[in-house]
């Protein structure tokens, strides 16, 4: 500061004054990290001043911050606290004095809007910058709009694989001596319920690639049989399973669940009858509400032509596609809102409430009837599937509202 100091004769001359200091020293080994903060700045860079708010202020960034405010360049100073500790109120008071604008930030947890608020204000700190920042702001919304819409194609797609997935084997005449009806069920129980798991690991993966997030570690224990987040424990069902009112508005119609005797909201305990039962529900099957929606959907066929076929699914009741869809919206929410700055486990908290109440009637009837189409096995039309992500993305923007304003 005092070499720059002793050339000055006043404020007006600070700009000029900086840089002949860069100019004289750009070759002198004892200035060389001056130079190079400060040689884009005179040539026409504004200034980002990044603090840590976790950190006590000490004036020995005063000499550093007053050869910025020299520049005369536009200056936005932020806020980002990394530890426990709080100490943003005494930052702000000093950067105000050598900023032109001081925010507070979050560069991890920060939403999107705020990533945005923070280019508009920069923004309007140089009128030569504003209008092609304004453009780079509406071409971040574009994507982010662009994003959702694929992201929203993406979980149509789990869905109807999901809802229509049958698992089948086919058995000679020694297989068929060999093995019981029972353990036959009991084996494509257990394929069909990993199938499914490896679909929504899959859908997970394509969401956060399509984000760009290419190396998140998940604090859940996904995918695990013995999990209360599991995909098929009864505490999933619990947080996204949805109400009998709504699948009534849903256009859910009696009959629906194909005869199987199961209450729609509950997934009742009525299990049926059936020489098979015994081979759904095994040892740690009442764990599981996917025991209860799927018994309808076993049928071990005739012995025809020296083989026996079987098959498992597709699913027979809408609940298990609105805790899919559920648990979908729910990890792109967070994908979406996750910063690339974050480097933190990504935890995935089921809802506290039914979200979808607050989803249009248009929409409910959309996701229904594509829920019904695949359960009676009957593939859905491109229109059809179109109209199913158009609904989807409609959910995203009712969970995000939902998420970012519940009390």
């Amino acid at each position: 500061t005092a070499v720059v100091e002793a050339h000055s004769l006043s404020a007006s001359d600070h700009p000029e004054t900086v840089r002949a200091f860069v100019i004289q020293h750009q070759d002198d080994d004892r200035y060389v990290d001056e130079c190079e903060l400060l040689a884009p700045i005179i040539e026409g860079a504004g200034i980002i001043y990044v603090v840590d708010g976790s950190v006590p202020y000490s004036a020995e960034h005063e000499a550093e911050m007053t050869i910025l405010r020299w520049t005369g360049r536009p200056s936005l100073a932020l806020i980002n606290s990394i530890g426990d500790d709080d100490y943003s109120d005494t930052w702000q008071a000093a950067l105000g004095q050598f900023f032109q604008v001081v925010r507070k930030f979050d560069a991890v947890r920060a939403p999107f809007t705020q990533h945005l608020s923070l280019l508009k204000a920069f923004g309007q700190l140089e009128p030569d910058w504003e209008q092609t920042l304004a453009r780079a702001t509406d071409l971040l919304a574009q994507q982010r709009q662009q994003r959702r819409h694929q992201a929203a194609g993406l979980i149509a797609r789990a869905l109807e694989d999901m809802m229509a997935y049958q698992e089948k084997r086919t058995l000679t005449l020694d297989q068929v001596a060999s093995i019981s009806d029972a353990s036959l069920a009991e084996t494509l129980r257990d394929r069909w319920y990993r199938h499914q798991r490896q679909r929504e690991q899959t859908l997970r993966v394509n969401i956060e690639h399509l984000y760009q997030h290419q190396r998140i570690q998940r604090q859940e224990a996904e995918l695990e049989w013995a999990n209360q987040h599991d995909l098929f424990s009864e505490d999933t069902r619990k947080h996204w399973a949805v109400s009998k009112k709504y699948l009534a508005g849903a256009g859910f119609g009696a009959g629906a669940v194909g005869g199987a005797g199961i209450d729609a909201a509950t997934f009742g305990t009525s299990l049926g009858t059936g020489a098979l039962v015994g081979g759904l529900i095994g040892a740690a099957g009442s764990y599981f509400y996917g025991d209860r929606l799927l018994l309808p959907a076993l049928n071990i066929g005739p012995l025809k032509d020296g083989l026996k076929s079987a098959t498992f699914g597709p699913v027979q009741d809408s609940q298990f596609g609105y805790v899919v869809l559920g648990r979908a919206v729910d990890h792109w929410w967070h994908i979406s809102h996750r910063n690339h700055a974050g480097r933190d486990l990504l935890e995935l908290e089921p809802a506290d409430q039914h979200w979808l109440e607050r989803l249009d009637k248009h929409s409910r009837r959309e996701i229904q009837k594509a829920f019904d189409r695949c359960r009676k096995q009957k593939s859905l039309s491109h229109q059809q599937r179109q109209n199913l992500a158009a609904a989807i993305e409609h959910a995203m923007m009712v969970y995000d509202d939902w998420r970012l304003n519940r009390p």
